[in-house]
Parts: structure tokens; C-alpha cells; sequence
């Protein structure tokens, strides 16, 4: 195993002394199922690292891996950095066109799948594609590039050999180990260059700050390829000892009960429409149908108690154990997170990117000084900063330093000088402030202000959020259209069906109509004059989102939709 002091940042570090430290414990697999030891995590790591190493897989390589959480997943991903070769995780929900431009600009050579994926390569270019590897045994179809079951492939890899194997490459902890694509709001993704000591710094920085005992599970629902799961739900539980236990697809809250009722998780780790999902489909719904318990909730006091008890059967709907509720990868809605506070759930919102791989901000845990609304502090080794702050809001835009730091985008150099500084502050894109306290605010994408006819600078999200806090509401989009706000409500309709049964079509959209004009004349009395809402029109279909569940505002500018 490797051990040489200047290699100790790097991802094959952290398995290594991860296998020597917790050998025989349980380190990753599905839920439900028995997990992989440690050691057999570090074993078939290395059989496959030399499967690829005979297929000539070196430093020069990029190895795609397309497919749902998984620990084959982690294994092919732990397997290319073995080598030094580049990994390049794709999100499964990208599609077909999205999925081959990653292919063909990266030069990928293999590919690991699975059955869900292995379509959207039907049709890729084979001038570099050489071998698809599915990762589930799955059996391609005789028109793709050479397929191969990943048990097929392993098993030749450990075949008798009497020649002694090529000694693997030492590999740096400043060498490249992923291309990242992110899934921004703001335009076509970028490739995002991070390496080993980008992804493991921020790890540490993370494991730093929380208290994990060897053993604890991490319950994983968010797409390891993103870098918030792989960093905070897969990299760090494996430097503390604990176990990764995969739900598969994001599953229904009947199905995430009962994998939490089984693995009783330590951790788990969502993005707010999660959160917010629960508190408008479990709390609200209980709240509103008692009218005493509304009367309750109308004092602060009784509030405090009402969902303090709801709290306590939400614990009992995640196993009773949940010790770390990590948020993140959007804007969390602060009445919810008020709910969560006053619940005493043990939640912790950060903020981060993938170019900062991706931690920025977040806790740290106990710290009383956190306020609602906030991102809470920088993580150890971070230095954030907030450029050209307005001299009465303090609100600038966000800038980041650190280990954790990207080396820039992939074949961009021009989106890479305009990003990062000389001297390795990252401009983030998001406008922000730091309270009294330390505590980090985001205010959002500086490209998403609204600069209206009188100068004042609009910002949508807290808007939104004030317009999602309605239990009819899926998704909102504030946009400015000739001159004034207009917004685009989704609606749930299962809540609408609900509340209009009975009702003729004319009858049930005069009632949306109503609800819209409601929220309109309700949430202007909010806001300052110039910054209210002229019209709020429904959307009928959901808008197209990031893998974290944004919306993609720039598919939308103008108030260019159709409902």
C-alpha cells in the first residue's frame, strides 16, 4: 500500500488507509444488502485497476462512468484514479445529446454503465469508444462497441499470469483525478478540472468538523456523481470508518422509510426539495386540517411545541438514529428550515460548487451562532471574501480560496482567467454577505438580479422562497418581462384535484385563478413597491432543473414560457 508522505492527499490514500485502519469492517454497498468489507473494497479495486491497466488505461486516459449509485460504482471510479488515469462522472439524468458531447470532448475510450444507460451510447461515436463495461452484468446490443459485463471483465483480469504485473504509476496528490460537468443555472455546462487534492482536501476539511464513529451509516439518495454526494457522502464516511449504504434510484418517502427503519442511518445528505417535499406533504397538511393546532401555530410558543412533536416522528421516519441532516446544492427555503430548527431536527445547510469541489461553506455542528437563513461558516481551510460589497447591504459577490480549488475548466482558458484570480480566489458568480456572526448569506446568482427601471437591484430567490412557502406550490420562477415582475406558478396538482373535486374545468381553473391573484396581492404586501408583482401566470409543466434541482432560469429569460 501506498504510504510516502507527499502522497497522503490523494483519493488512493484514503482507500488505502482506509482498508489498512477498518479492514474488516463494513464499508459500502446497497441498502439491505450486506456491504463490502473494507479490505474487499481495496481488492476489487486493484483487480479491476489491473483489468484496465491491460487495456492500456494510463495517465493520458479518460474513463466515462455513466450509471446510478452503486458500489461498483465507487469501485470503477477508484479503480481509473488508481492508475492516474482521469475519471469523468456523468449524471444519469442528462440526456442522450448531453451525455455524447461529454464522450466525444473528453476522448473517452471505456465507459462504465449500467441497463438504464447503455441507450443513450447506442448512437455515440466510435472513433474513441473502444469498450462499454456494465457495471450491473448487463448484455449491450450486437450494433454498440464492444460490451462486456463488469464480472466478465473482472474475471479476466484475475486470470493466472506467471508474468510479474506492471507496478502501478505513483500518483501525486496534485495530479488531475476527475473532469466534473457542472449543471448550471446560467448556460451550457463547463468541464471542471479537480485534482486529487482538491476532492480529498475538502473531505478532510469536512471530516474535521463532524464527529463520525467507524460503523455509522451514510444513507446515500443524491447522485454520487454530483460532488457534494461524492465528497460529503462517499469520500468522507470512508476516511471515518463508516459504512455507505447505496437507496439505488431516489426513492418514494415510503420506500426512503423503509430503507431509514432498516439502516438507521447516522447521515444522510439532500438538496431542499427534499426537505421542503416533507414539510409541505407531512407537516402542513396536519397543521391545516386541525383548527386548534392552527390556532396553536399562530404563537411562536405554540409553534415551538407542535413541531417540536412533529419532529420527533419525523426522527422516527428516518430510524431513530439521524445524527447529521446535511443540506445543500440549492437555496433551502427558510420557513422550512425555521420548521427544522424548531422541530430539532439535526440539519447543517451548506453552500459550495463543483469548482470548489465542493464545499465552501457549512456548520459547523453546535455552533448556536448559525442564523436561519445563513450557510453558516467557512470550512477549515477556506477563505471566502466578498468583492465590491455595496456599501449599505454589504452585499457582493462571493469569492473563494483554498486547497480545494479546481485548476480551471477544461480546454476553456478564457472562462478559467475570468474565474479565477492570479493569485487563486475563485469568483463564484453568487452574490452574498457575512453577518455579525461569521455566518455566510447567499443571496443568489448575480446573474439573476433584476435590475429594474429605477435602479434598484431585485433578487428573485427570497421572493420565491416567500411564493414556494404556499402548500399548492411545486416550483416558481420570478422573471422580469418589459419592464415589471411576472412569475410562473407549477402547481401541485394532486392538492388542486383535492381541493376542486367535484368541480366542472371552467370551475377548477377559476379556482387557480383565484389561489394566483391571492399569492399576488398576499406577497406584494411583502415587498417594496418597486419590487412587486405585476402578474403571476400557472405553469402547467414542470421547468427543466439541474441534477440538484434548480431551475435553469437562462431557458426562461425574458418571460419567454408557454404554460
Amino acid at each position: 500500500m501506498t504510504t510516502s508522505a507527499d502522497v497522503r492527499m490523494t483519493l488512493n490514500y484514503v482507500l488505502d488507509a482506509s482498508c489498512e485502519k477498518f479492514g474488516d469492517q463494513g464499508a459500502i454497498g446497497m441498502a439491505l444488502d450486506q456491504p463490502l468489507t473494507y479490505h474487499e473494497l481495496y481488492e476489487r479495486v486493484m483487480t479491476l485497476a489491473r483489468c484496465l491497466q491491460r487495456d492500456g488505461v494510463d495517465r493520458e486516459s479518460r474513463v466515462a462512468i455513466l450509471a446510478e449509485n452503486s458500489h461498483f460504482w465507487a469501485i470503477a471510479y477508484f479503480a481509473v484514479v488508481r492508475l492516474g488515469a482521469v475519471a469523468v462522472p456523468i449524471l444519469p439524468d442528462l440526456p442522450e445529446a448531453d451525455v455524447h458531447h461529454i464522450l466525444t470532448e473528453m476522448k473517452v475510450e471505456i465507459v462504465f454503465t449500467s441497463q438504464r444507460q447503455i441507450e443513450k451510447l447506442y448512437e455515440q461515436n466510435q472513433k474513441f469508444l473502444k469498450t462499454v463495461v456494465t457495471l450491473d452484468d448487463t448484455q449491450g446490443m450486437a450494433d454498440l462497441v464492444n460490451v462486456v459485463s463488469l464480472s466478465d471483465y473482472m474475471a479476466e483480469g484475475g486470470e493466472d499470469s506467471t508474468e510479474e504485473p506492471e507496478p502501478f504509476a505513483e500518483i501525486g496528490e496534485d495530479d488531475l483525478a476527475s473532469i466534473l460537468y457542472t449543471s448550471g443555472t446560467s448556460g451550457y455546462s463547463k468541464a471542471v478540472m479537480l485534482s486529487h487534492k482538491n476532492l480529498t482536501s475538502n473531505a478532510y476539511a469536512a471530516a474535521s468538523i463532524i464527529e463520525v464513529e467507524p460503523g455509522a451509516v451514510f444513507l446515500s439518495i443524491l447522485p454520487v456523481s454530483h460532488a457534494y454526494e461524492f465528497t460529503a457522502g462517499l469520500i468522507l464516511p470512508l476516511i471515518k470508518g463508516a459504512r455507505v449504504a447505496y437507496a439505488g434510484k431516489t426513492p418514494t418517502p415510503a420506500i426512503l422509510q423503509k430503507l431509514c427503519q432498516h439502516e438507521r442511518p447516522f447521515a444522510l445528505f439532500a438538496v431542499p426539495l427534499v426537505m421542503e417535499k416533507i414539510y409541505k406533504k407531512r407537516v402542513l397538511p396536519k397543521i391545516s386540517s386541525s383548527k386548534a393546532l392552527s390556532l396553536v401555530c399562530r404563537l411562536s410558543l405554540g409553534r415551538k411545541l407542535i413541531y417540536k412533536r412533529i419532529g420527533s416522528k419525523l426522527m422516527e421516519f428516518f430510524g431513530g438514529n439521524l445524527q447529521l441532516l446535511g443540506i445543500g446544492g440549492a437555496a433551502l427555503n427558510p420557513e422550512v428550515e425555521q420548521f427544522l430548527l424548531d422541530a430539532g431536527l439535526p440539519y447543517l445547510v451548506g453552500y459550495g460548487l463543483s469548482e470548489s469541489a465542493p464545499l465552501l461553506s457549512g456548520g459547523p455542528p453546535g455552533d448556536k451562532t448559525i442564523a436561519v437563513g445563513s450557510a453558516g461558516k467557512p470550512v477549515p481551510g477556506v477563505e471566502i471574501r466578498i468583492d465590491k460589497p455595496d456599501a449599505e447591504t454589504g452585499i457582493g459577490e462571493i469569492m473563494g480560496r483554498g486547497p480545494n480549488f479546481m485548476r480551471g475548466y477544461y480546454n476553456d482558458p478564457e472562462s478559467t482567467a475570468t474565474t479565477l484570480t492570479e493569485d487563486g480566489w475563485l469568483a463564484t458568480g453568487d452574490l452574498g454577505f457575512f453577518d455579525q456572526a461569521g455566518n455566510l448569506h447567499v443571496r443568489g446568482r448575480s446573474k439573476n438580479v433584476i435590475v429594474m427601471a429605477n435602479g434598484e437591484n431585485v433578487y428573485p430567490e427570497p421572493i420565491e422562497h416567500k411564493m414556494n412557502a404556499y402548500p399548492w406550490v411545486v416550483e416558481v420562477l420570478l422573471v422580469e418581462n418589459n419592464g415589471r415582475l411576472e412569475s410562473w406558478v407549477y402547481p401541485d396538482y394532486e392538492v388542486i384535484d383535492d381541493q376542486t373535486a367535484g368541480q366542472t374545468s371552467g370551475e377548477r381553473q377559476a379556482y387557480i385563478a383565484g389561489l394566483l391573484e391571492t399569492m399576488r396581492s398576499e406577497v406584494n404586501r411583502q415587498l417594496s413597491v418597486s419590487s412587486r408583482i405585476a402578474k403571476i401566470y400557472e405553469r402547467r409543466e414542470p421547468f427543466i432543473k439541474t441534477a440538484t434541482h434548480k431551475i435553469k432560469r437562462y431557458l426562461y429569460d425574458g418571460g419567454a414560457m408557454v404554460s
